[in-house]
């Protein structure tokens, strides 16, 4: 089993560089098969969850080659074969796979997808999406058996703005005959970014970025290049880091815009920041206002950065409260952190944290991904060294994490026991 250990309260000053963003390359690489060709996608993160994807490419007899931050995806022999799960089951994106072979190839075979166990997940926005474009479905069990004789444009009202449903309607909508329009779709860059790669490739998208989106059906679809954005959680992570423990540390390679939401709190909670065109500046401070978050869909504060957050307001002078609006399981970072010394208590869907509380190093286990990135940082910022548990969650989603703090001057090694 591999374990984190960390010794902390180091300073952290240097420069950390922000991979491609996870969110966006889960979407654009099973989105490359919608293509009769070759594909290059750069900025591609060096995570578990893209050699997840990679393995799915592989059983569906794509060539799947990789390069210094690149995948060449050539298409030209891809099979339409049922998905087996224990390929589907590892990750919540696994069910763009879904979308893509049903656009393709009018029928796919697939189980329910995985991925962090942090609440109810249901895919109901997405098999409402392909109802409406034609399809019809049969559930046998977790197994999912979808169909379509024509597939054609209709009008798509989503329930609430999913980002997995925007997508997944987006890429089968691409292939339909004539015009479809979603509406309450879901804003986020990452959807964007899907929208630009496929526009590339010969689509026909309008409104990506607004909760309205156009799009007109072609016949076919054909290889590009693209660049993945920059990942803007892992972006947050590490600016939420630097208000702990930075000394003038730089966090490069950003989008400002995406991360606004976050950056706005820290600044009212009196951070140090100096915002650049593509980077940012951060600097620790010793007095830590306390503030309230609630998390919405983008461009809300990210859920997926809530519990990082958290391990900050320990820092923070007064009763801060998160309120988690998106998924309902996920506070599991909170006994941990009490654990460390925090002072944190929960009503529902709210937490409290008073504060501010000095977190002191012990054994922990990350739960989910965000919440092993909430108990690294907490790690970090403790007197003491700390020993997390079940660190596959965090390496799942963050590109040389290890790596890129230990650059800064942080004292983190993974270790075999």
């Amino acid at each position: 089993m591999k374990v984190l250990n960390v010794t902390g309260n180091q300073k952290l000053t240097g420069s950390i560089r922000i991979s491609g963003a996870k969110n966006s390359a889960v979407a654009l690489i099973p989105a490359t098969l919608l293509a009769n060709g070759v594909t290059t996608l750069c900025n591609v993160p060096d995570i578990s969850d893209i050699d997840v994807l990679e393995k799915t490419l592989e059983y569906l007899n794509v060539s799947v080659k990789r390069a210094s931050g690149s995948l060449l995806i050539d298409t030209k022999n891809l099979e339409n074969k049922a998905i087996p799960e224990e390929l589907s089951n590892k990750l919540r994106a696994s069910y763009y796979f879904m979308a893509v072979l049903l656009a393709r190839f009018k029928h796919v075979e697939m189980y329910f997808p995985g991925g962090c166990q942090i609440g109810s997940r249901p895919i109901d926005q997405t098999l409402k999406a392909f109802k409406l474009l034609g399809a019809t479905i049969e559930e046998n069990g977790c197994l999912f058996v979808i169909d379509a004789k024509v597939l054609k444009g209709a009008k798509i009202p989503l329930d609430m703005p999913s980002v997995g449903a925007t997508i997944n309607s987006i890429i089968v909508a691409s292939l339909a005959k004539g015009k479809t329009i979603i509406t309450n779709a879901a804003r986020e860059p990452e959807i964007v970014d899907l929208v630009d790669m496929l526009n590339k490739m010969g689509a026909k998208i309008e409104g990506a970025g607004t909760n309205s989106i156009t799009i007109t059906g072609v016949e076919s679809l054909n290889g590009t290049n693209h660049d993945i954005i920059p990942d803007r959680i892992e972006a947050g992570t590490y600016t939420i880091i630097g208000a702990l423990l930075g000394d003038y540390l730089k966090v490069d390679n950003i989008i400002p815009e995406h991360i606004k939401s976050v950056t706005d709190k820290l600044e009212e909670m009196g951070a140090n920041l100096d915002i650049h065109s593509d980077y940012l500046i951060i600097d620790s401070q010793n007095k830590l206002k306390k503030v309230d978050i609630e998390t919405h869909v983008y461009p809300g504060f990210p859920t997926d950065l809530q519990q990082p957050f958290t391990t900050l307001l320990t820092r923070a002078s007064g009763e801060s409260h998160i309120t988690e609006n998106i998924y309902e399981n996920r506070f599991m970072n909170v006994p941990y952190l009490n654990k460390m010394g925090a002072n944190i208590s929960q009503n529902g869907k709210t937490i409290t944290i008073s504060g501010p509380t000095k977190l002191k190093g012990t054994k922990v286990s990350a739960t989910d991904l965000r919440a092993g990135a909430s108990l690294l940082i907490a790690a970090l910022a403790a007197e003491g060294d700390t020993e997390i548990e079940n660190i596959e969650h965090i390496l799942r989603g963050y590109e040389q994490i290890v790596e890129k703090l230990t650059n800064v001057g942080a004292k983190i090694e993974i270790k075999e026991i």
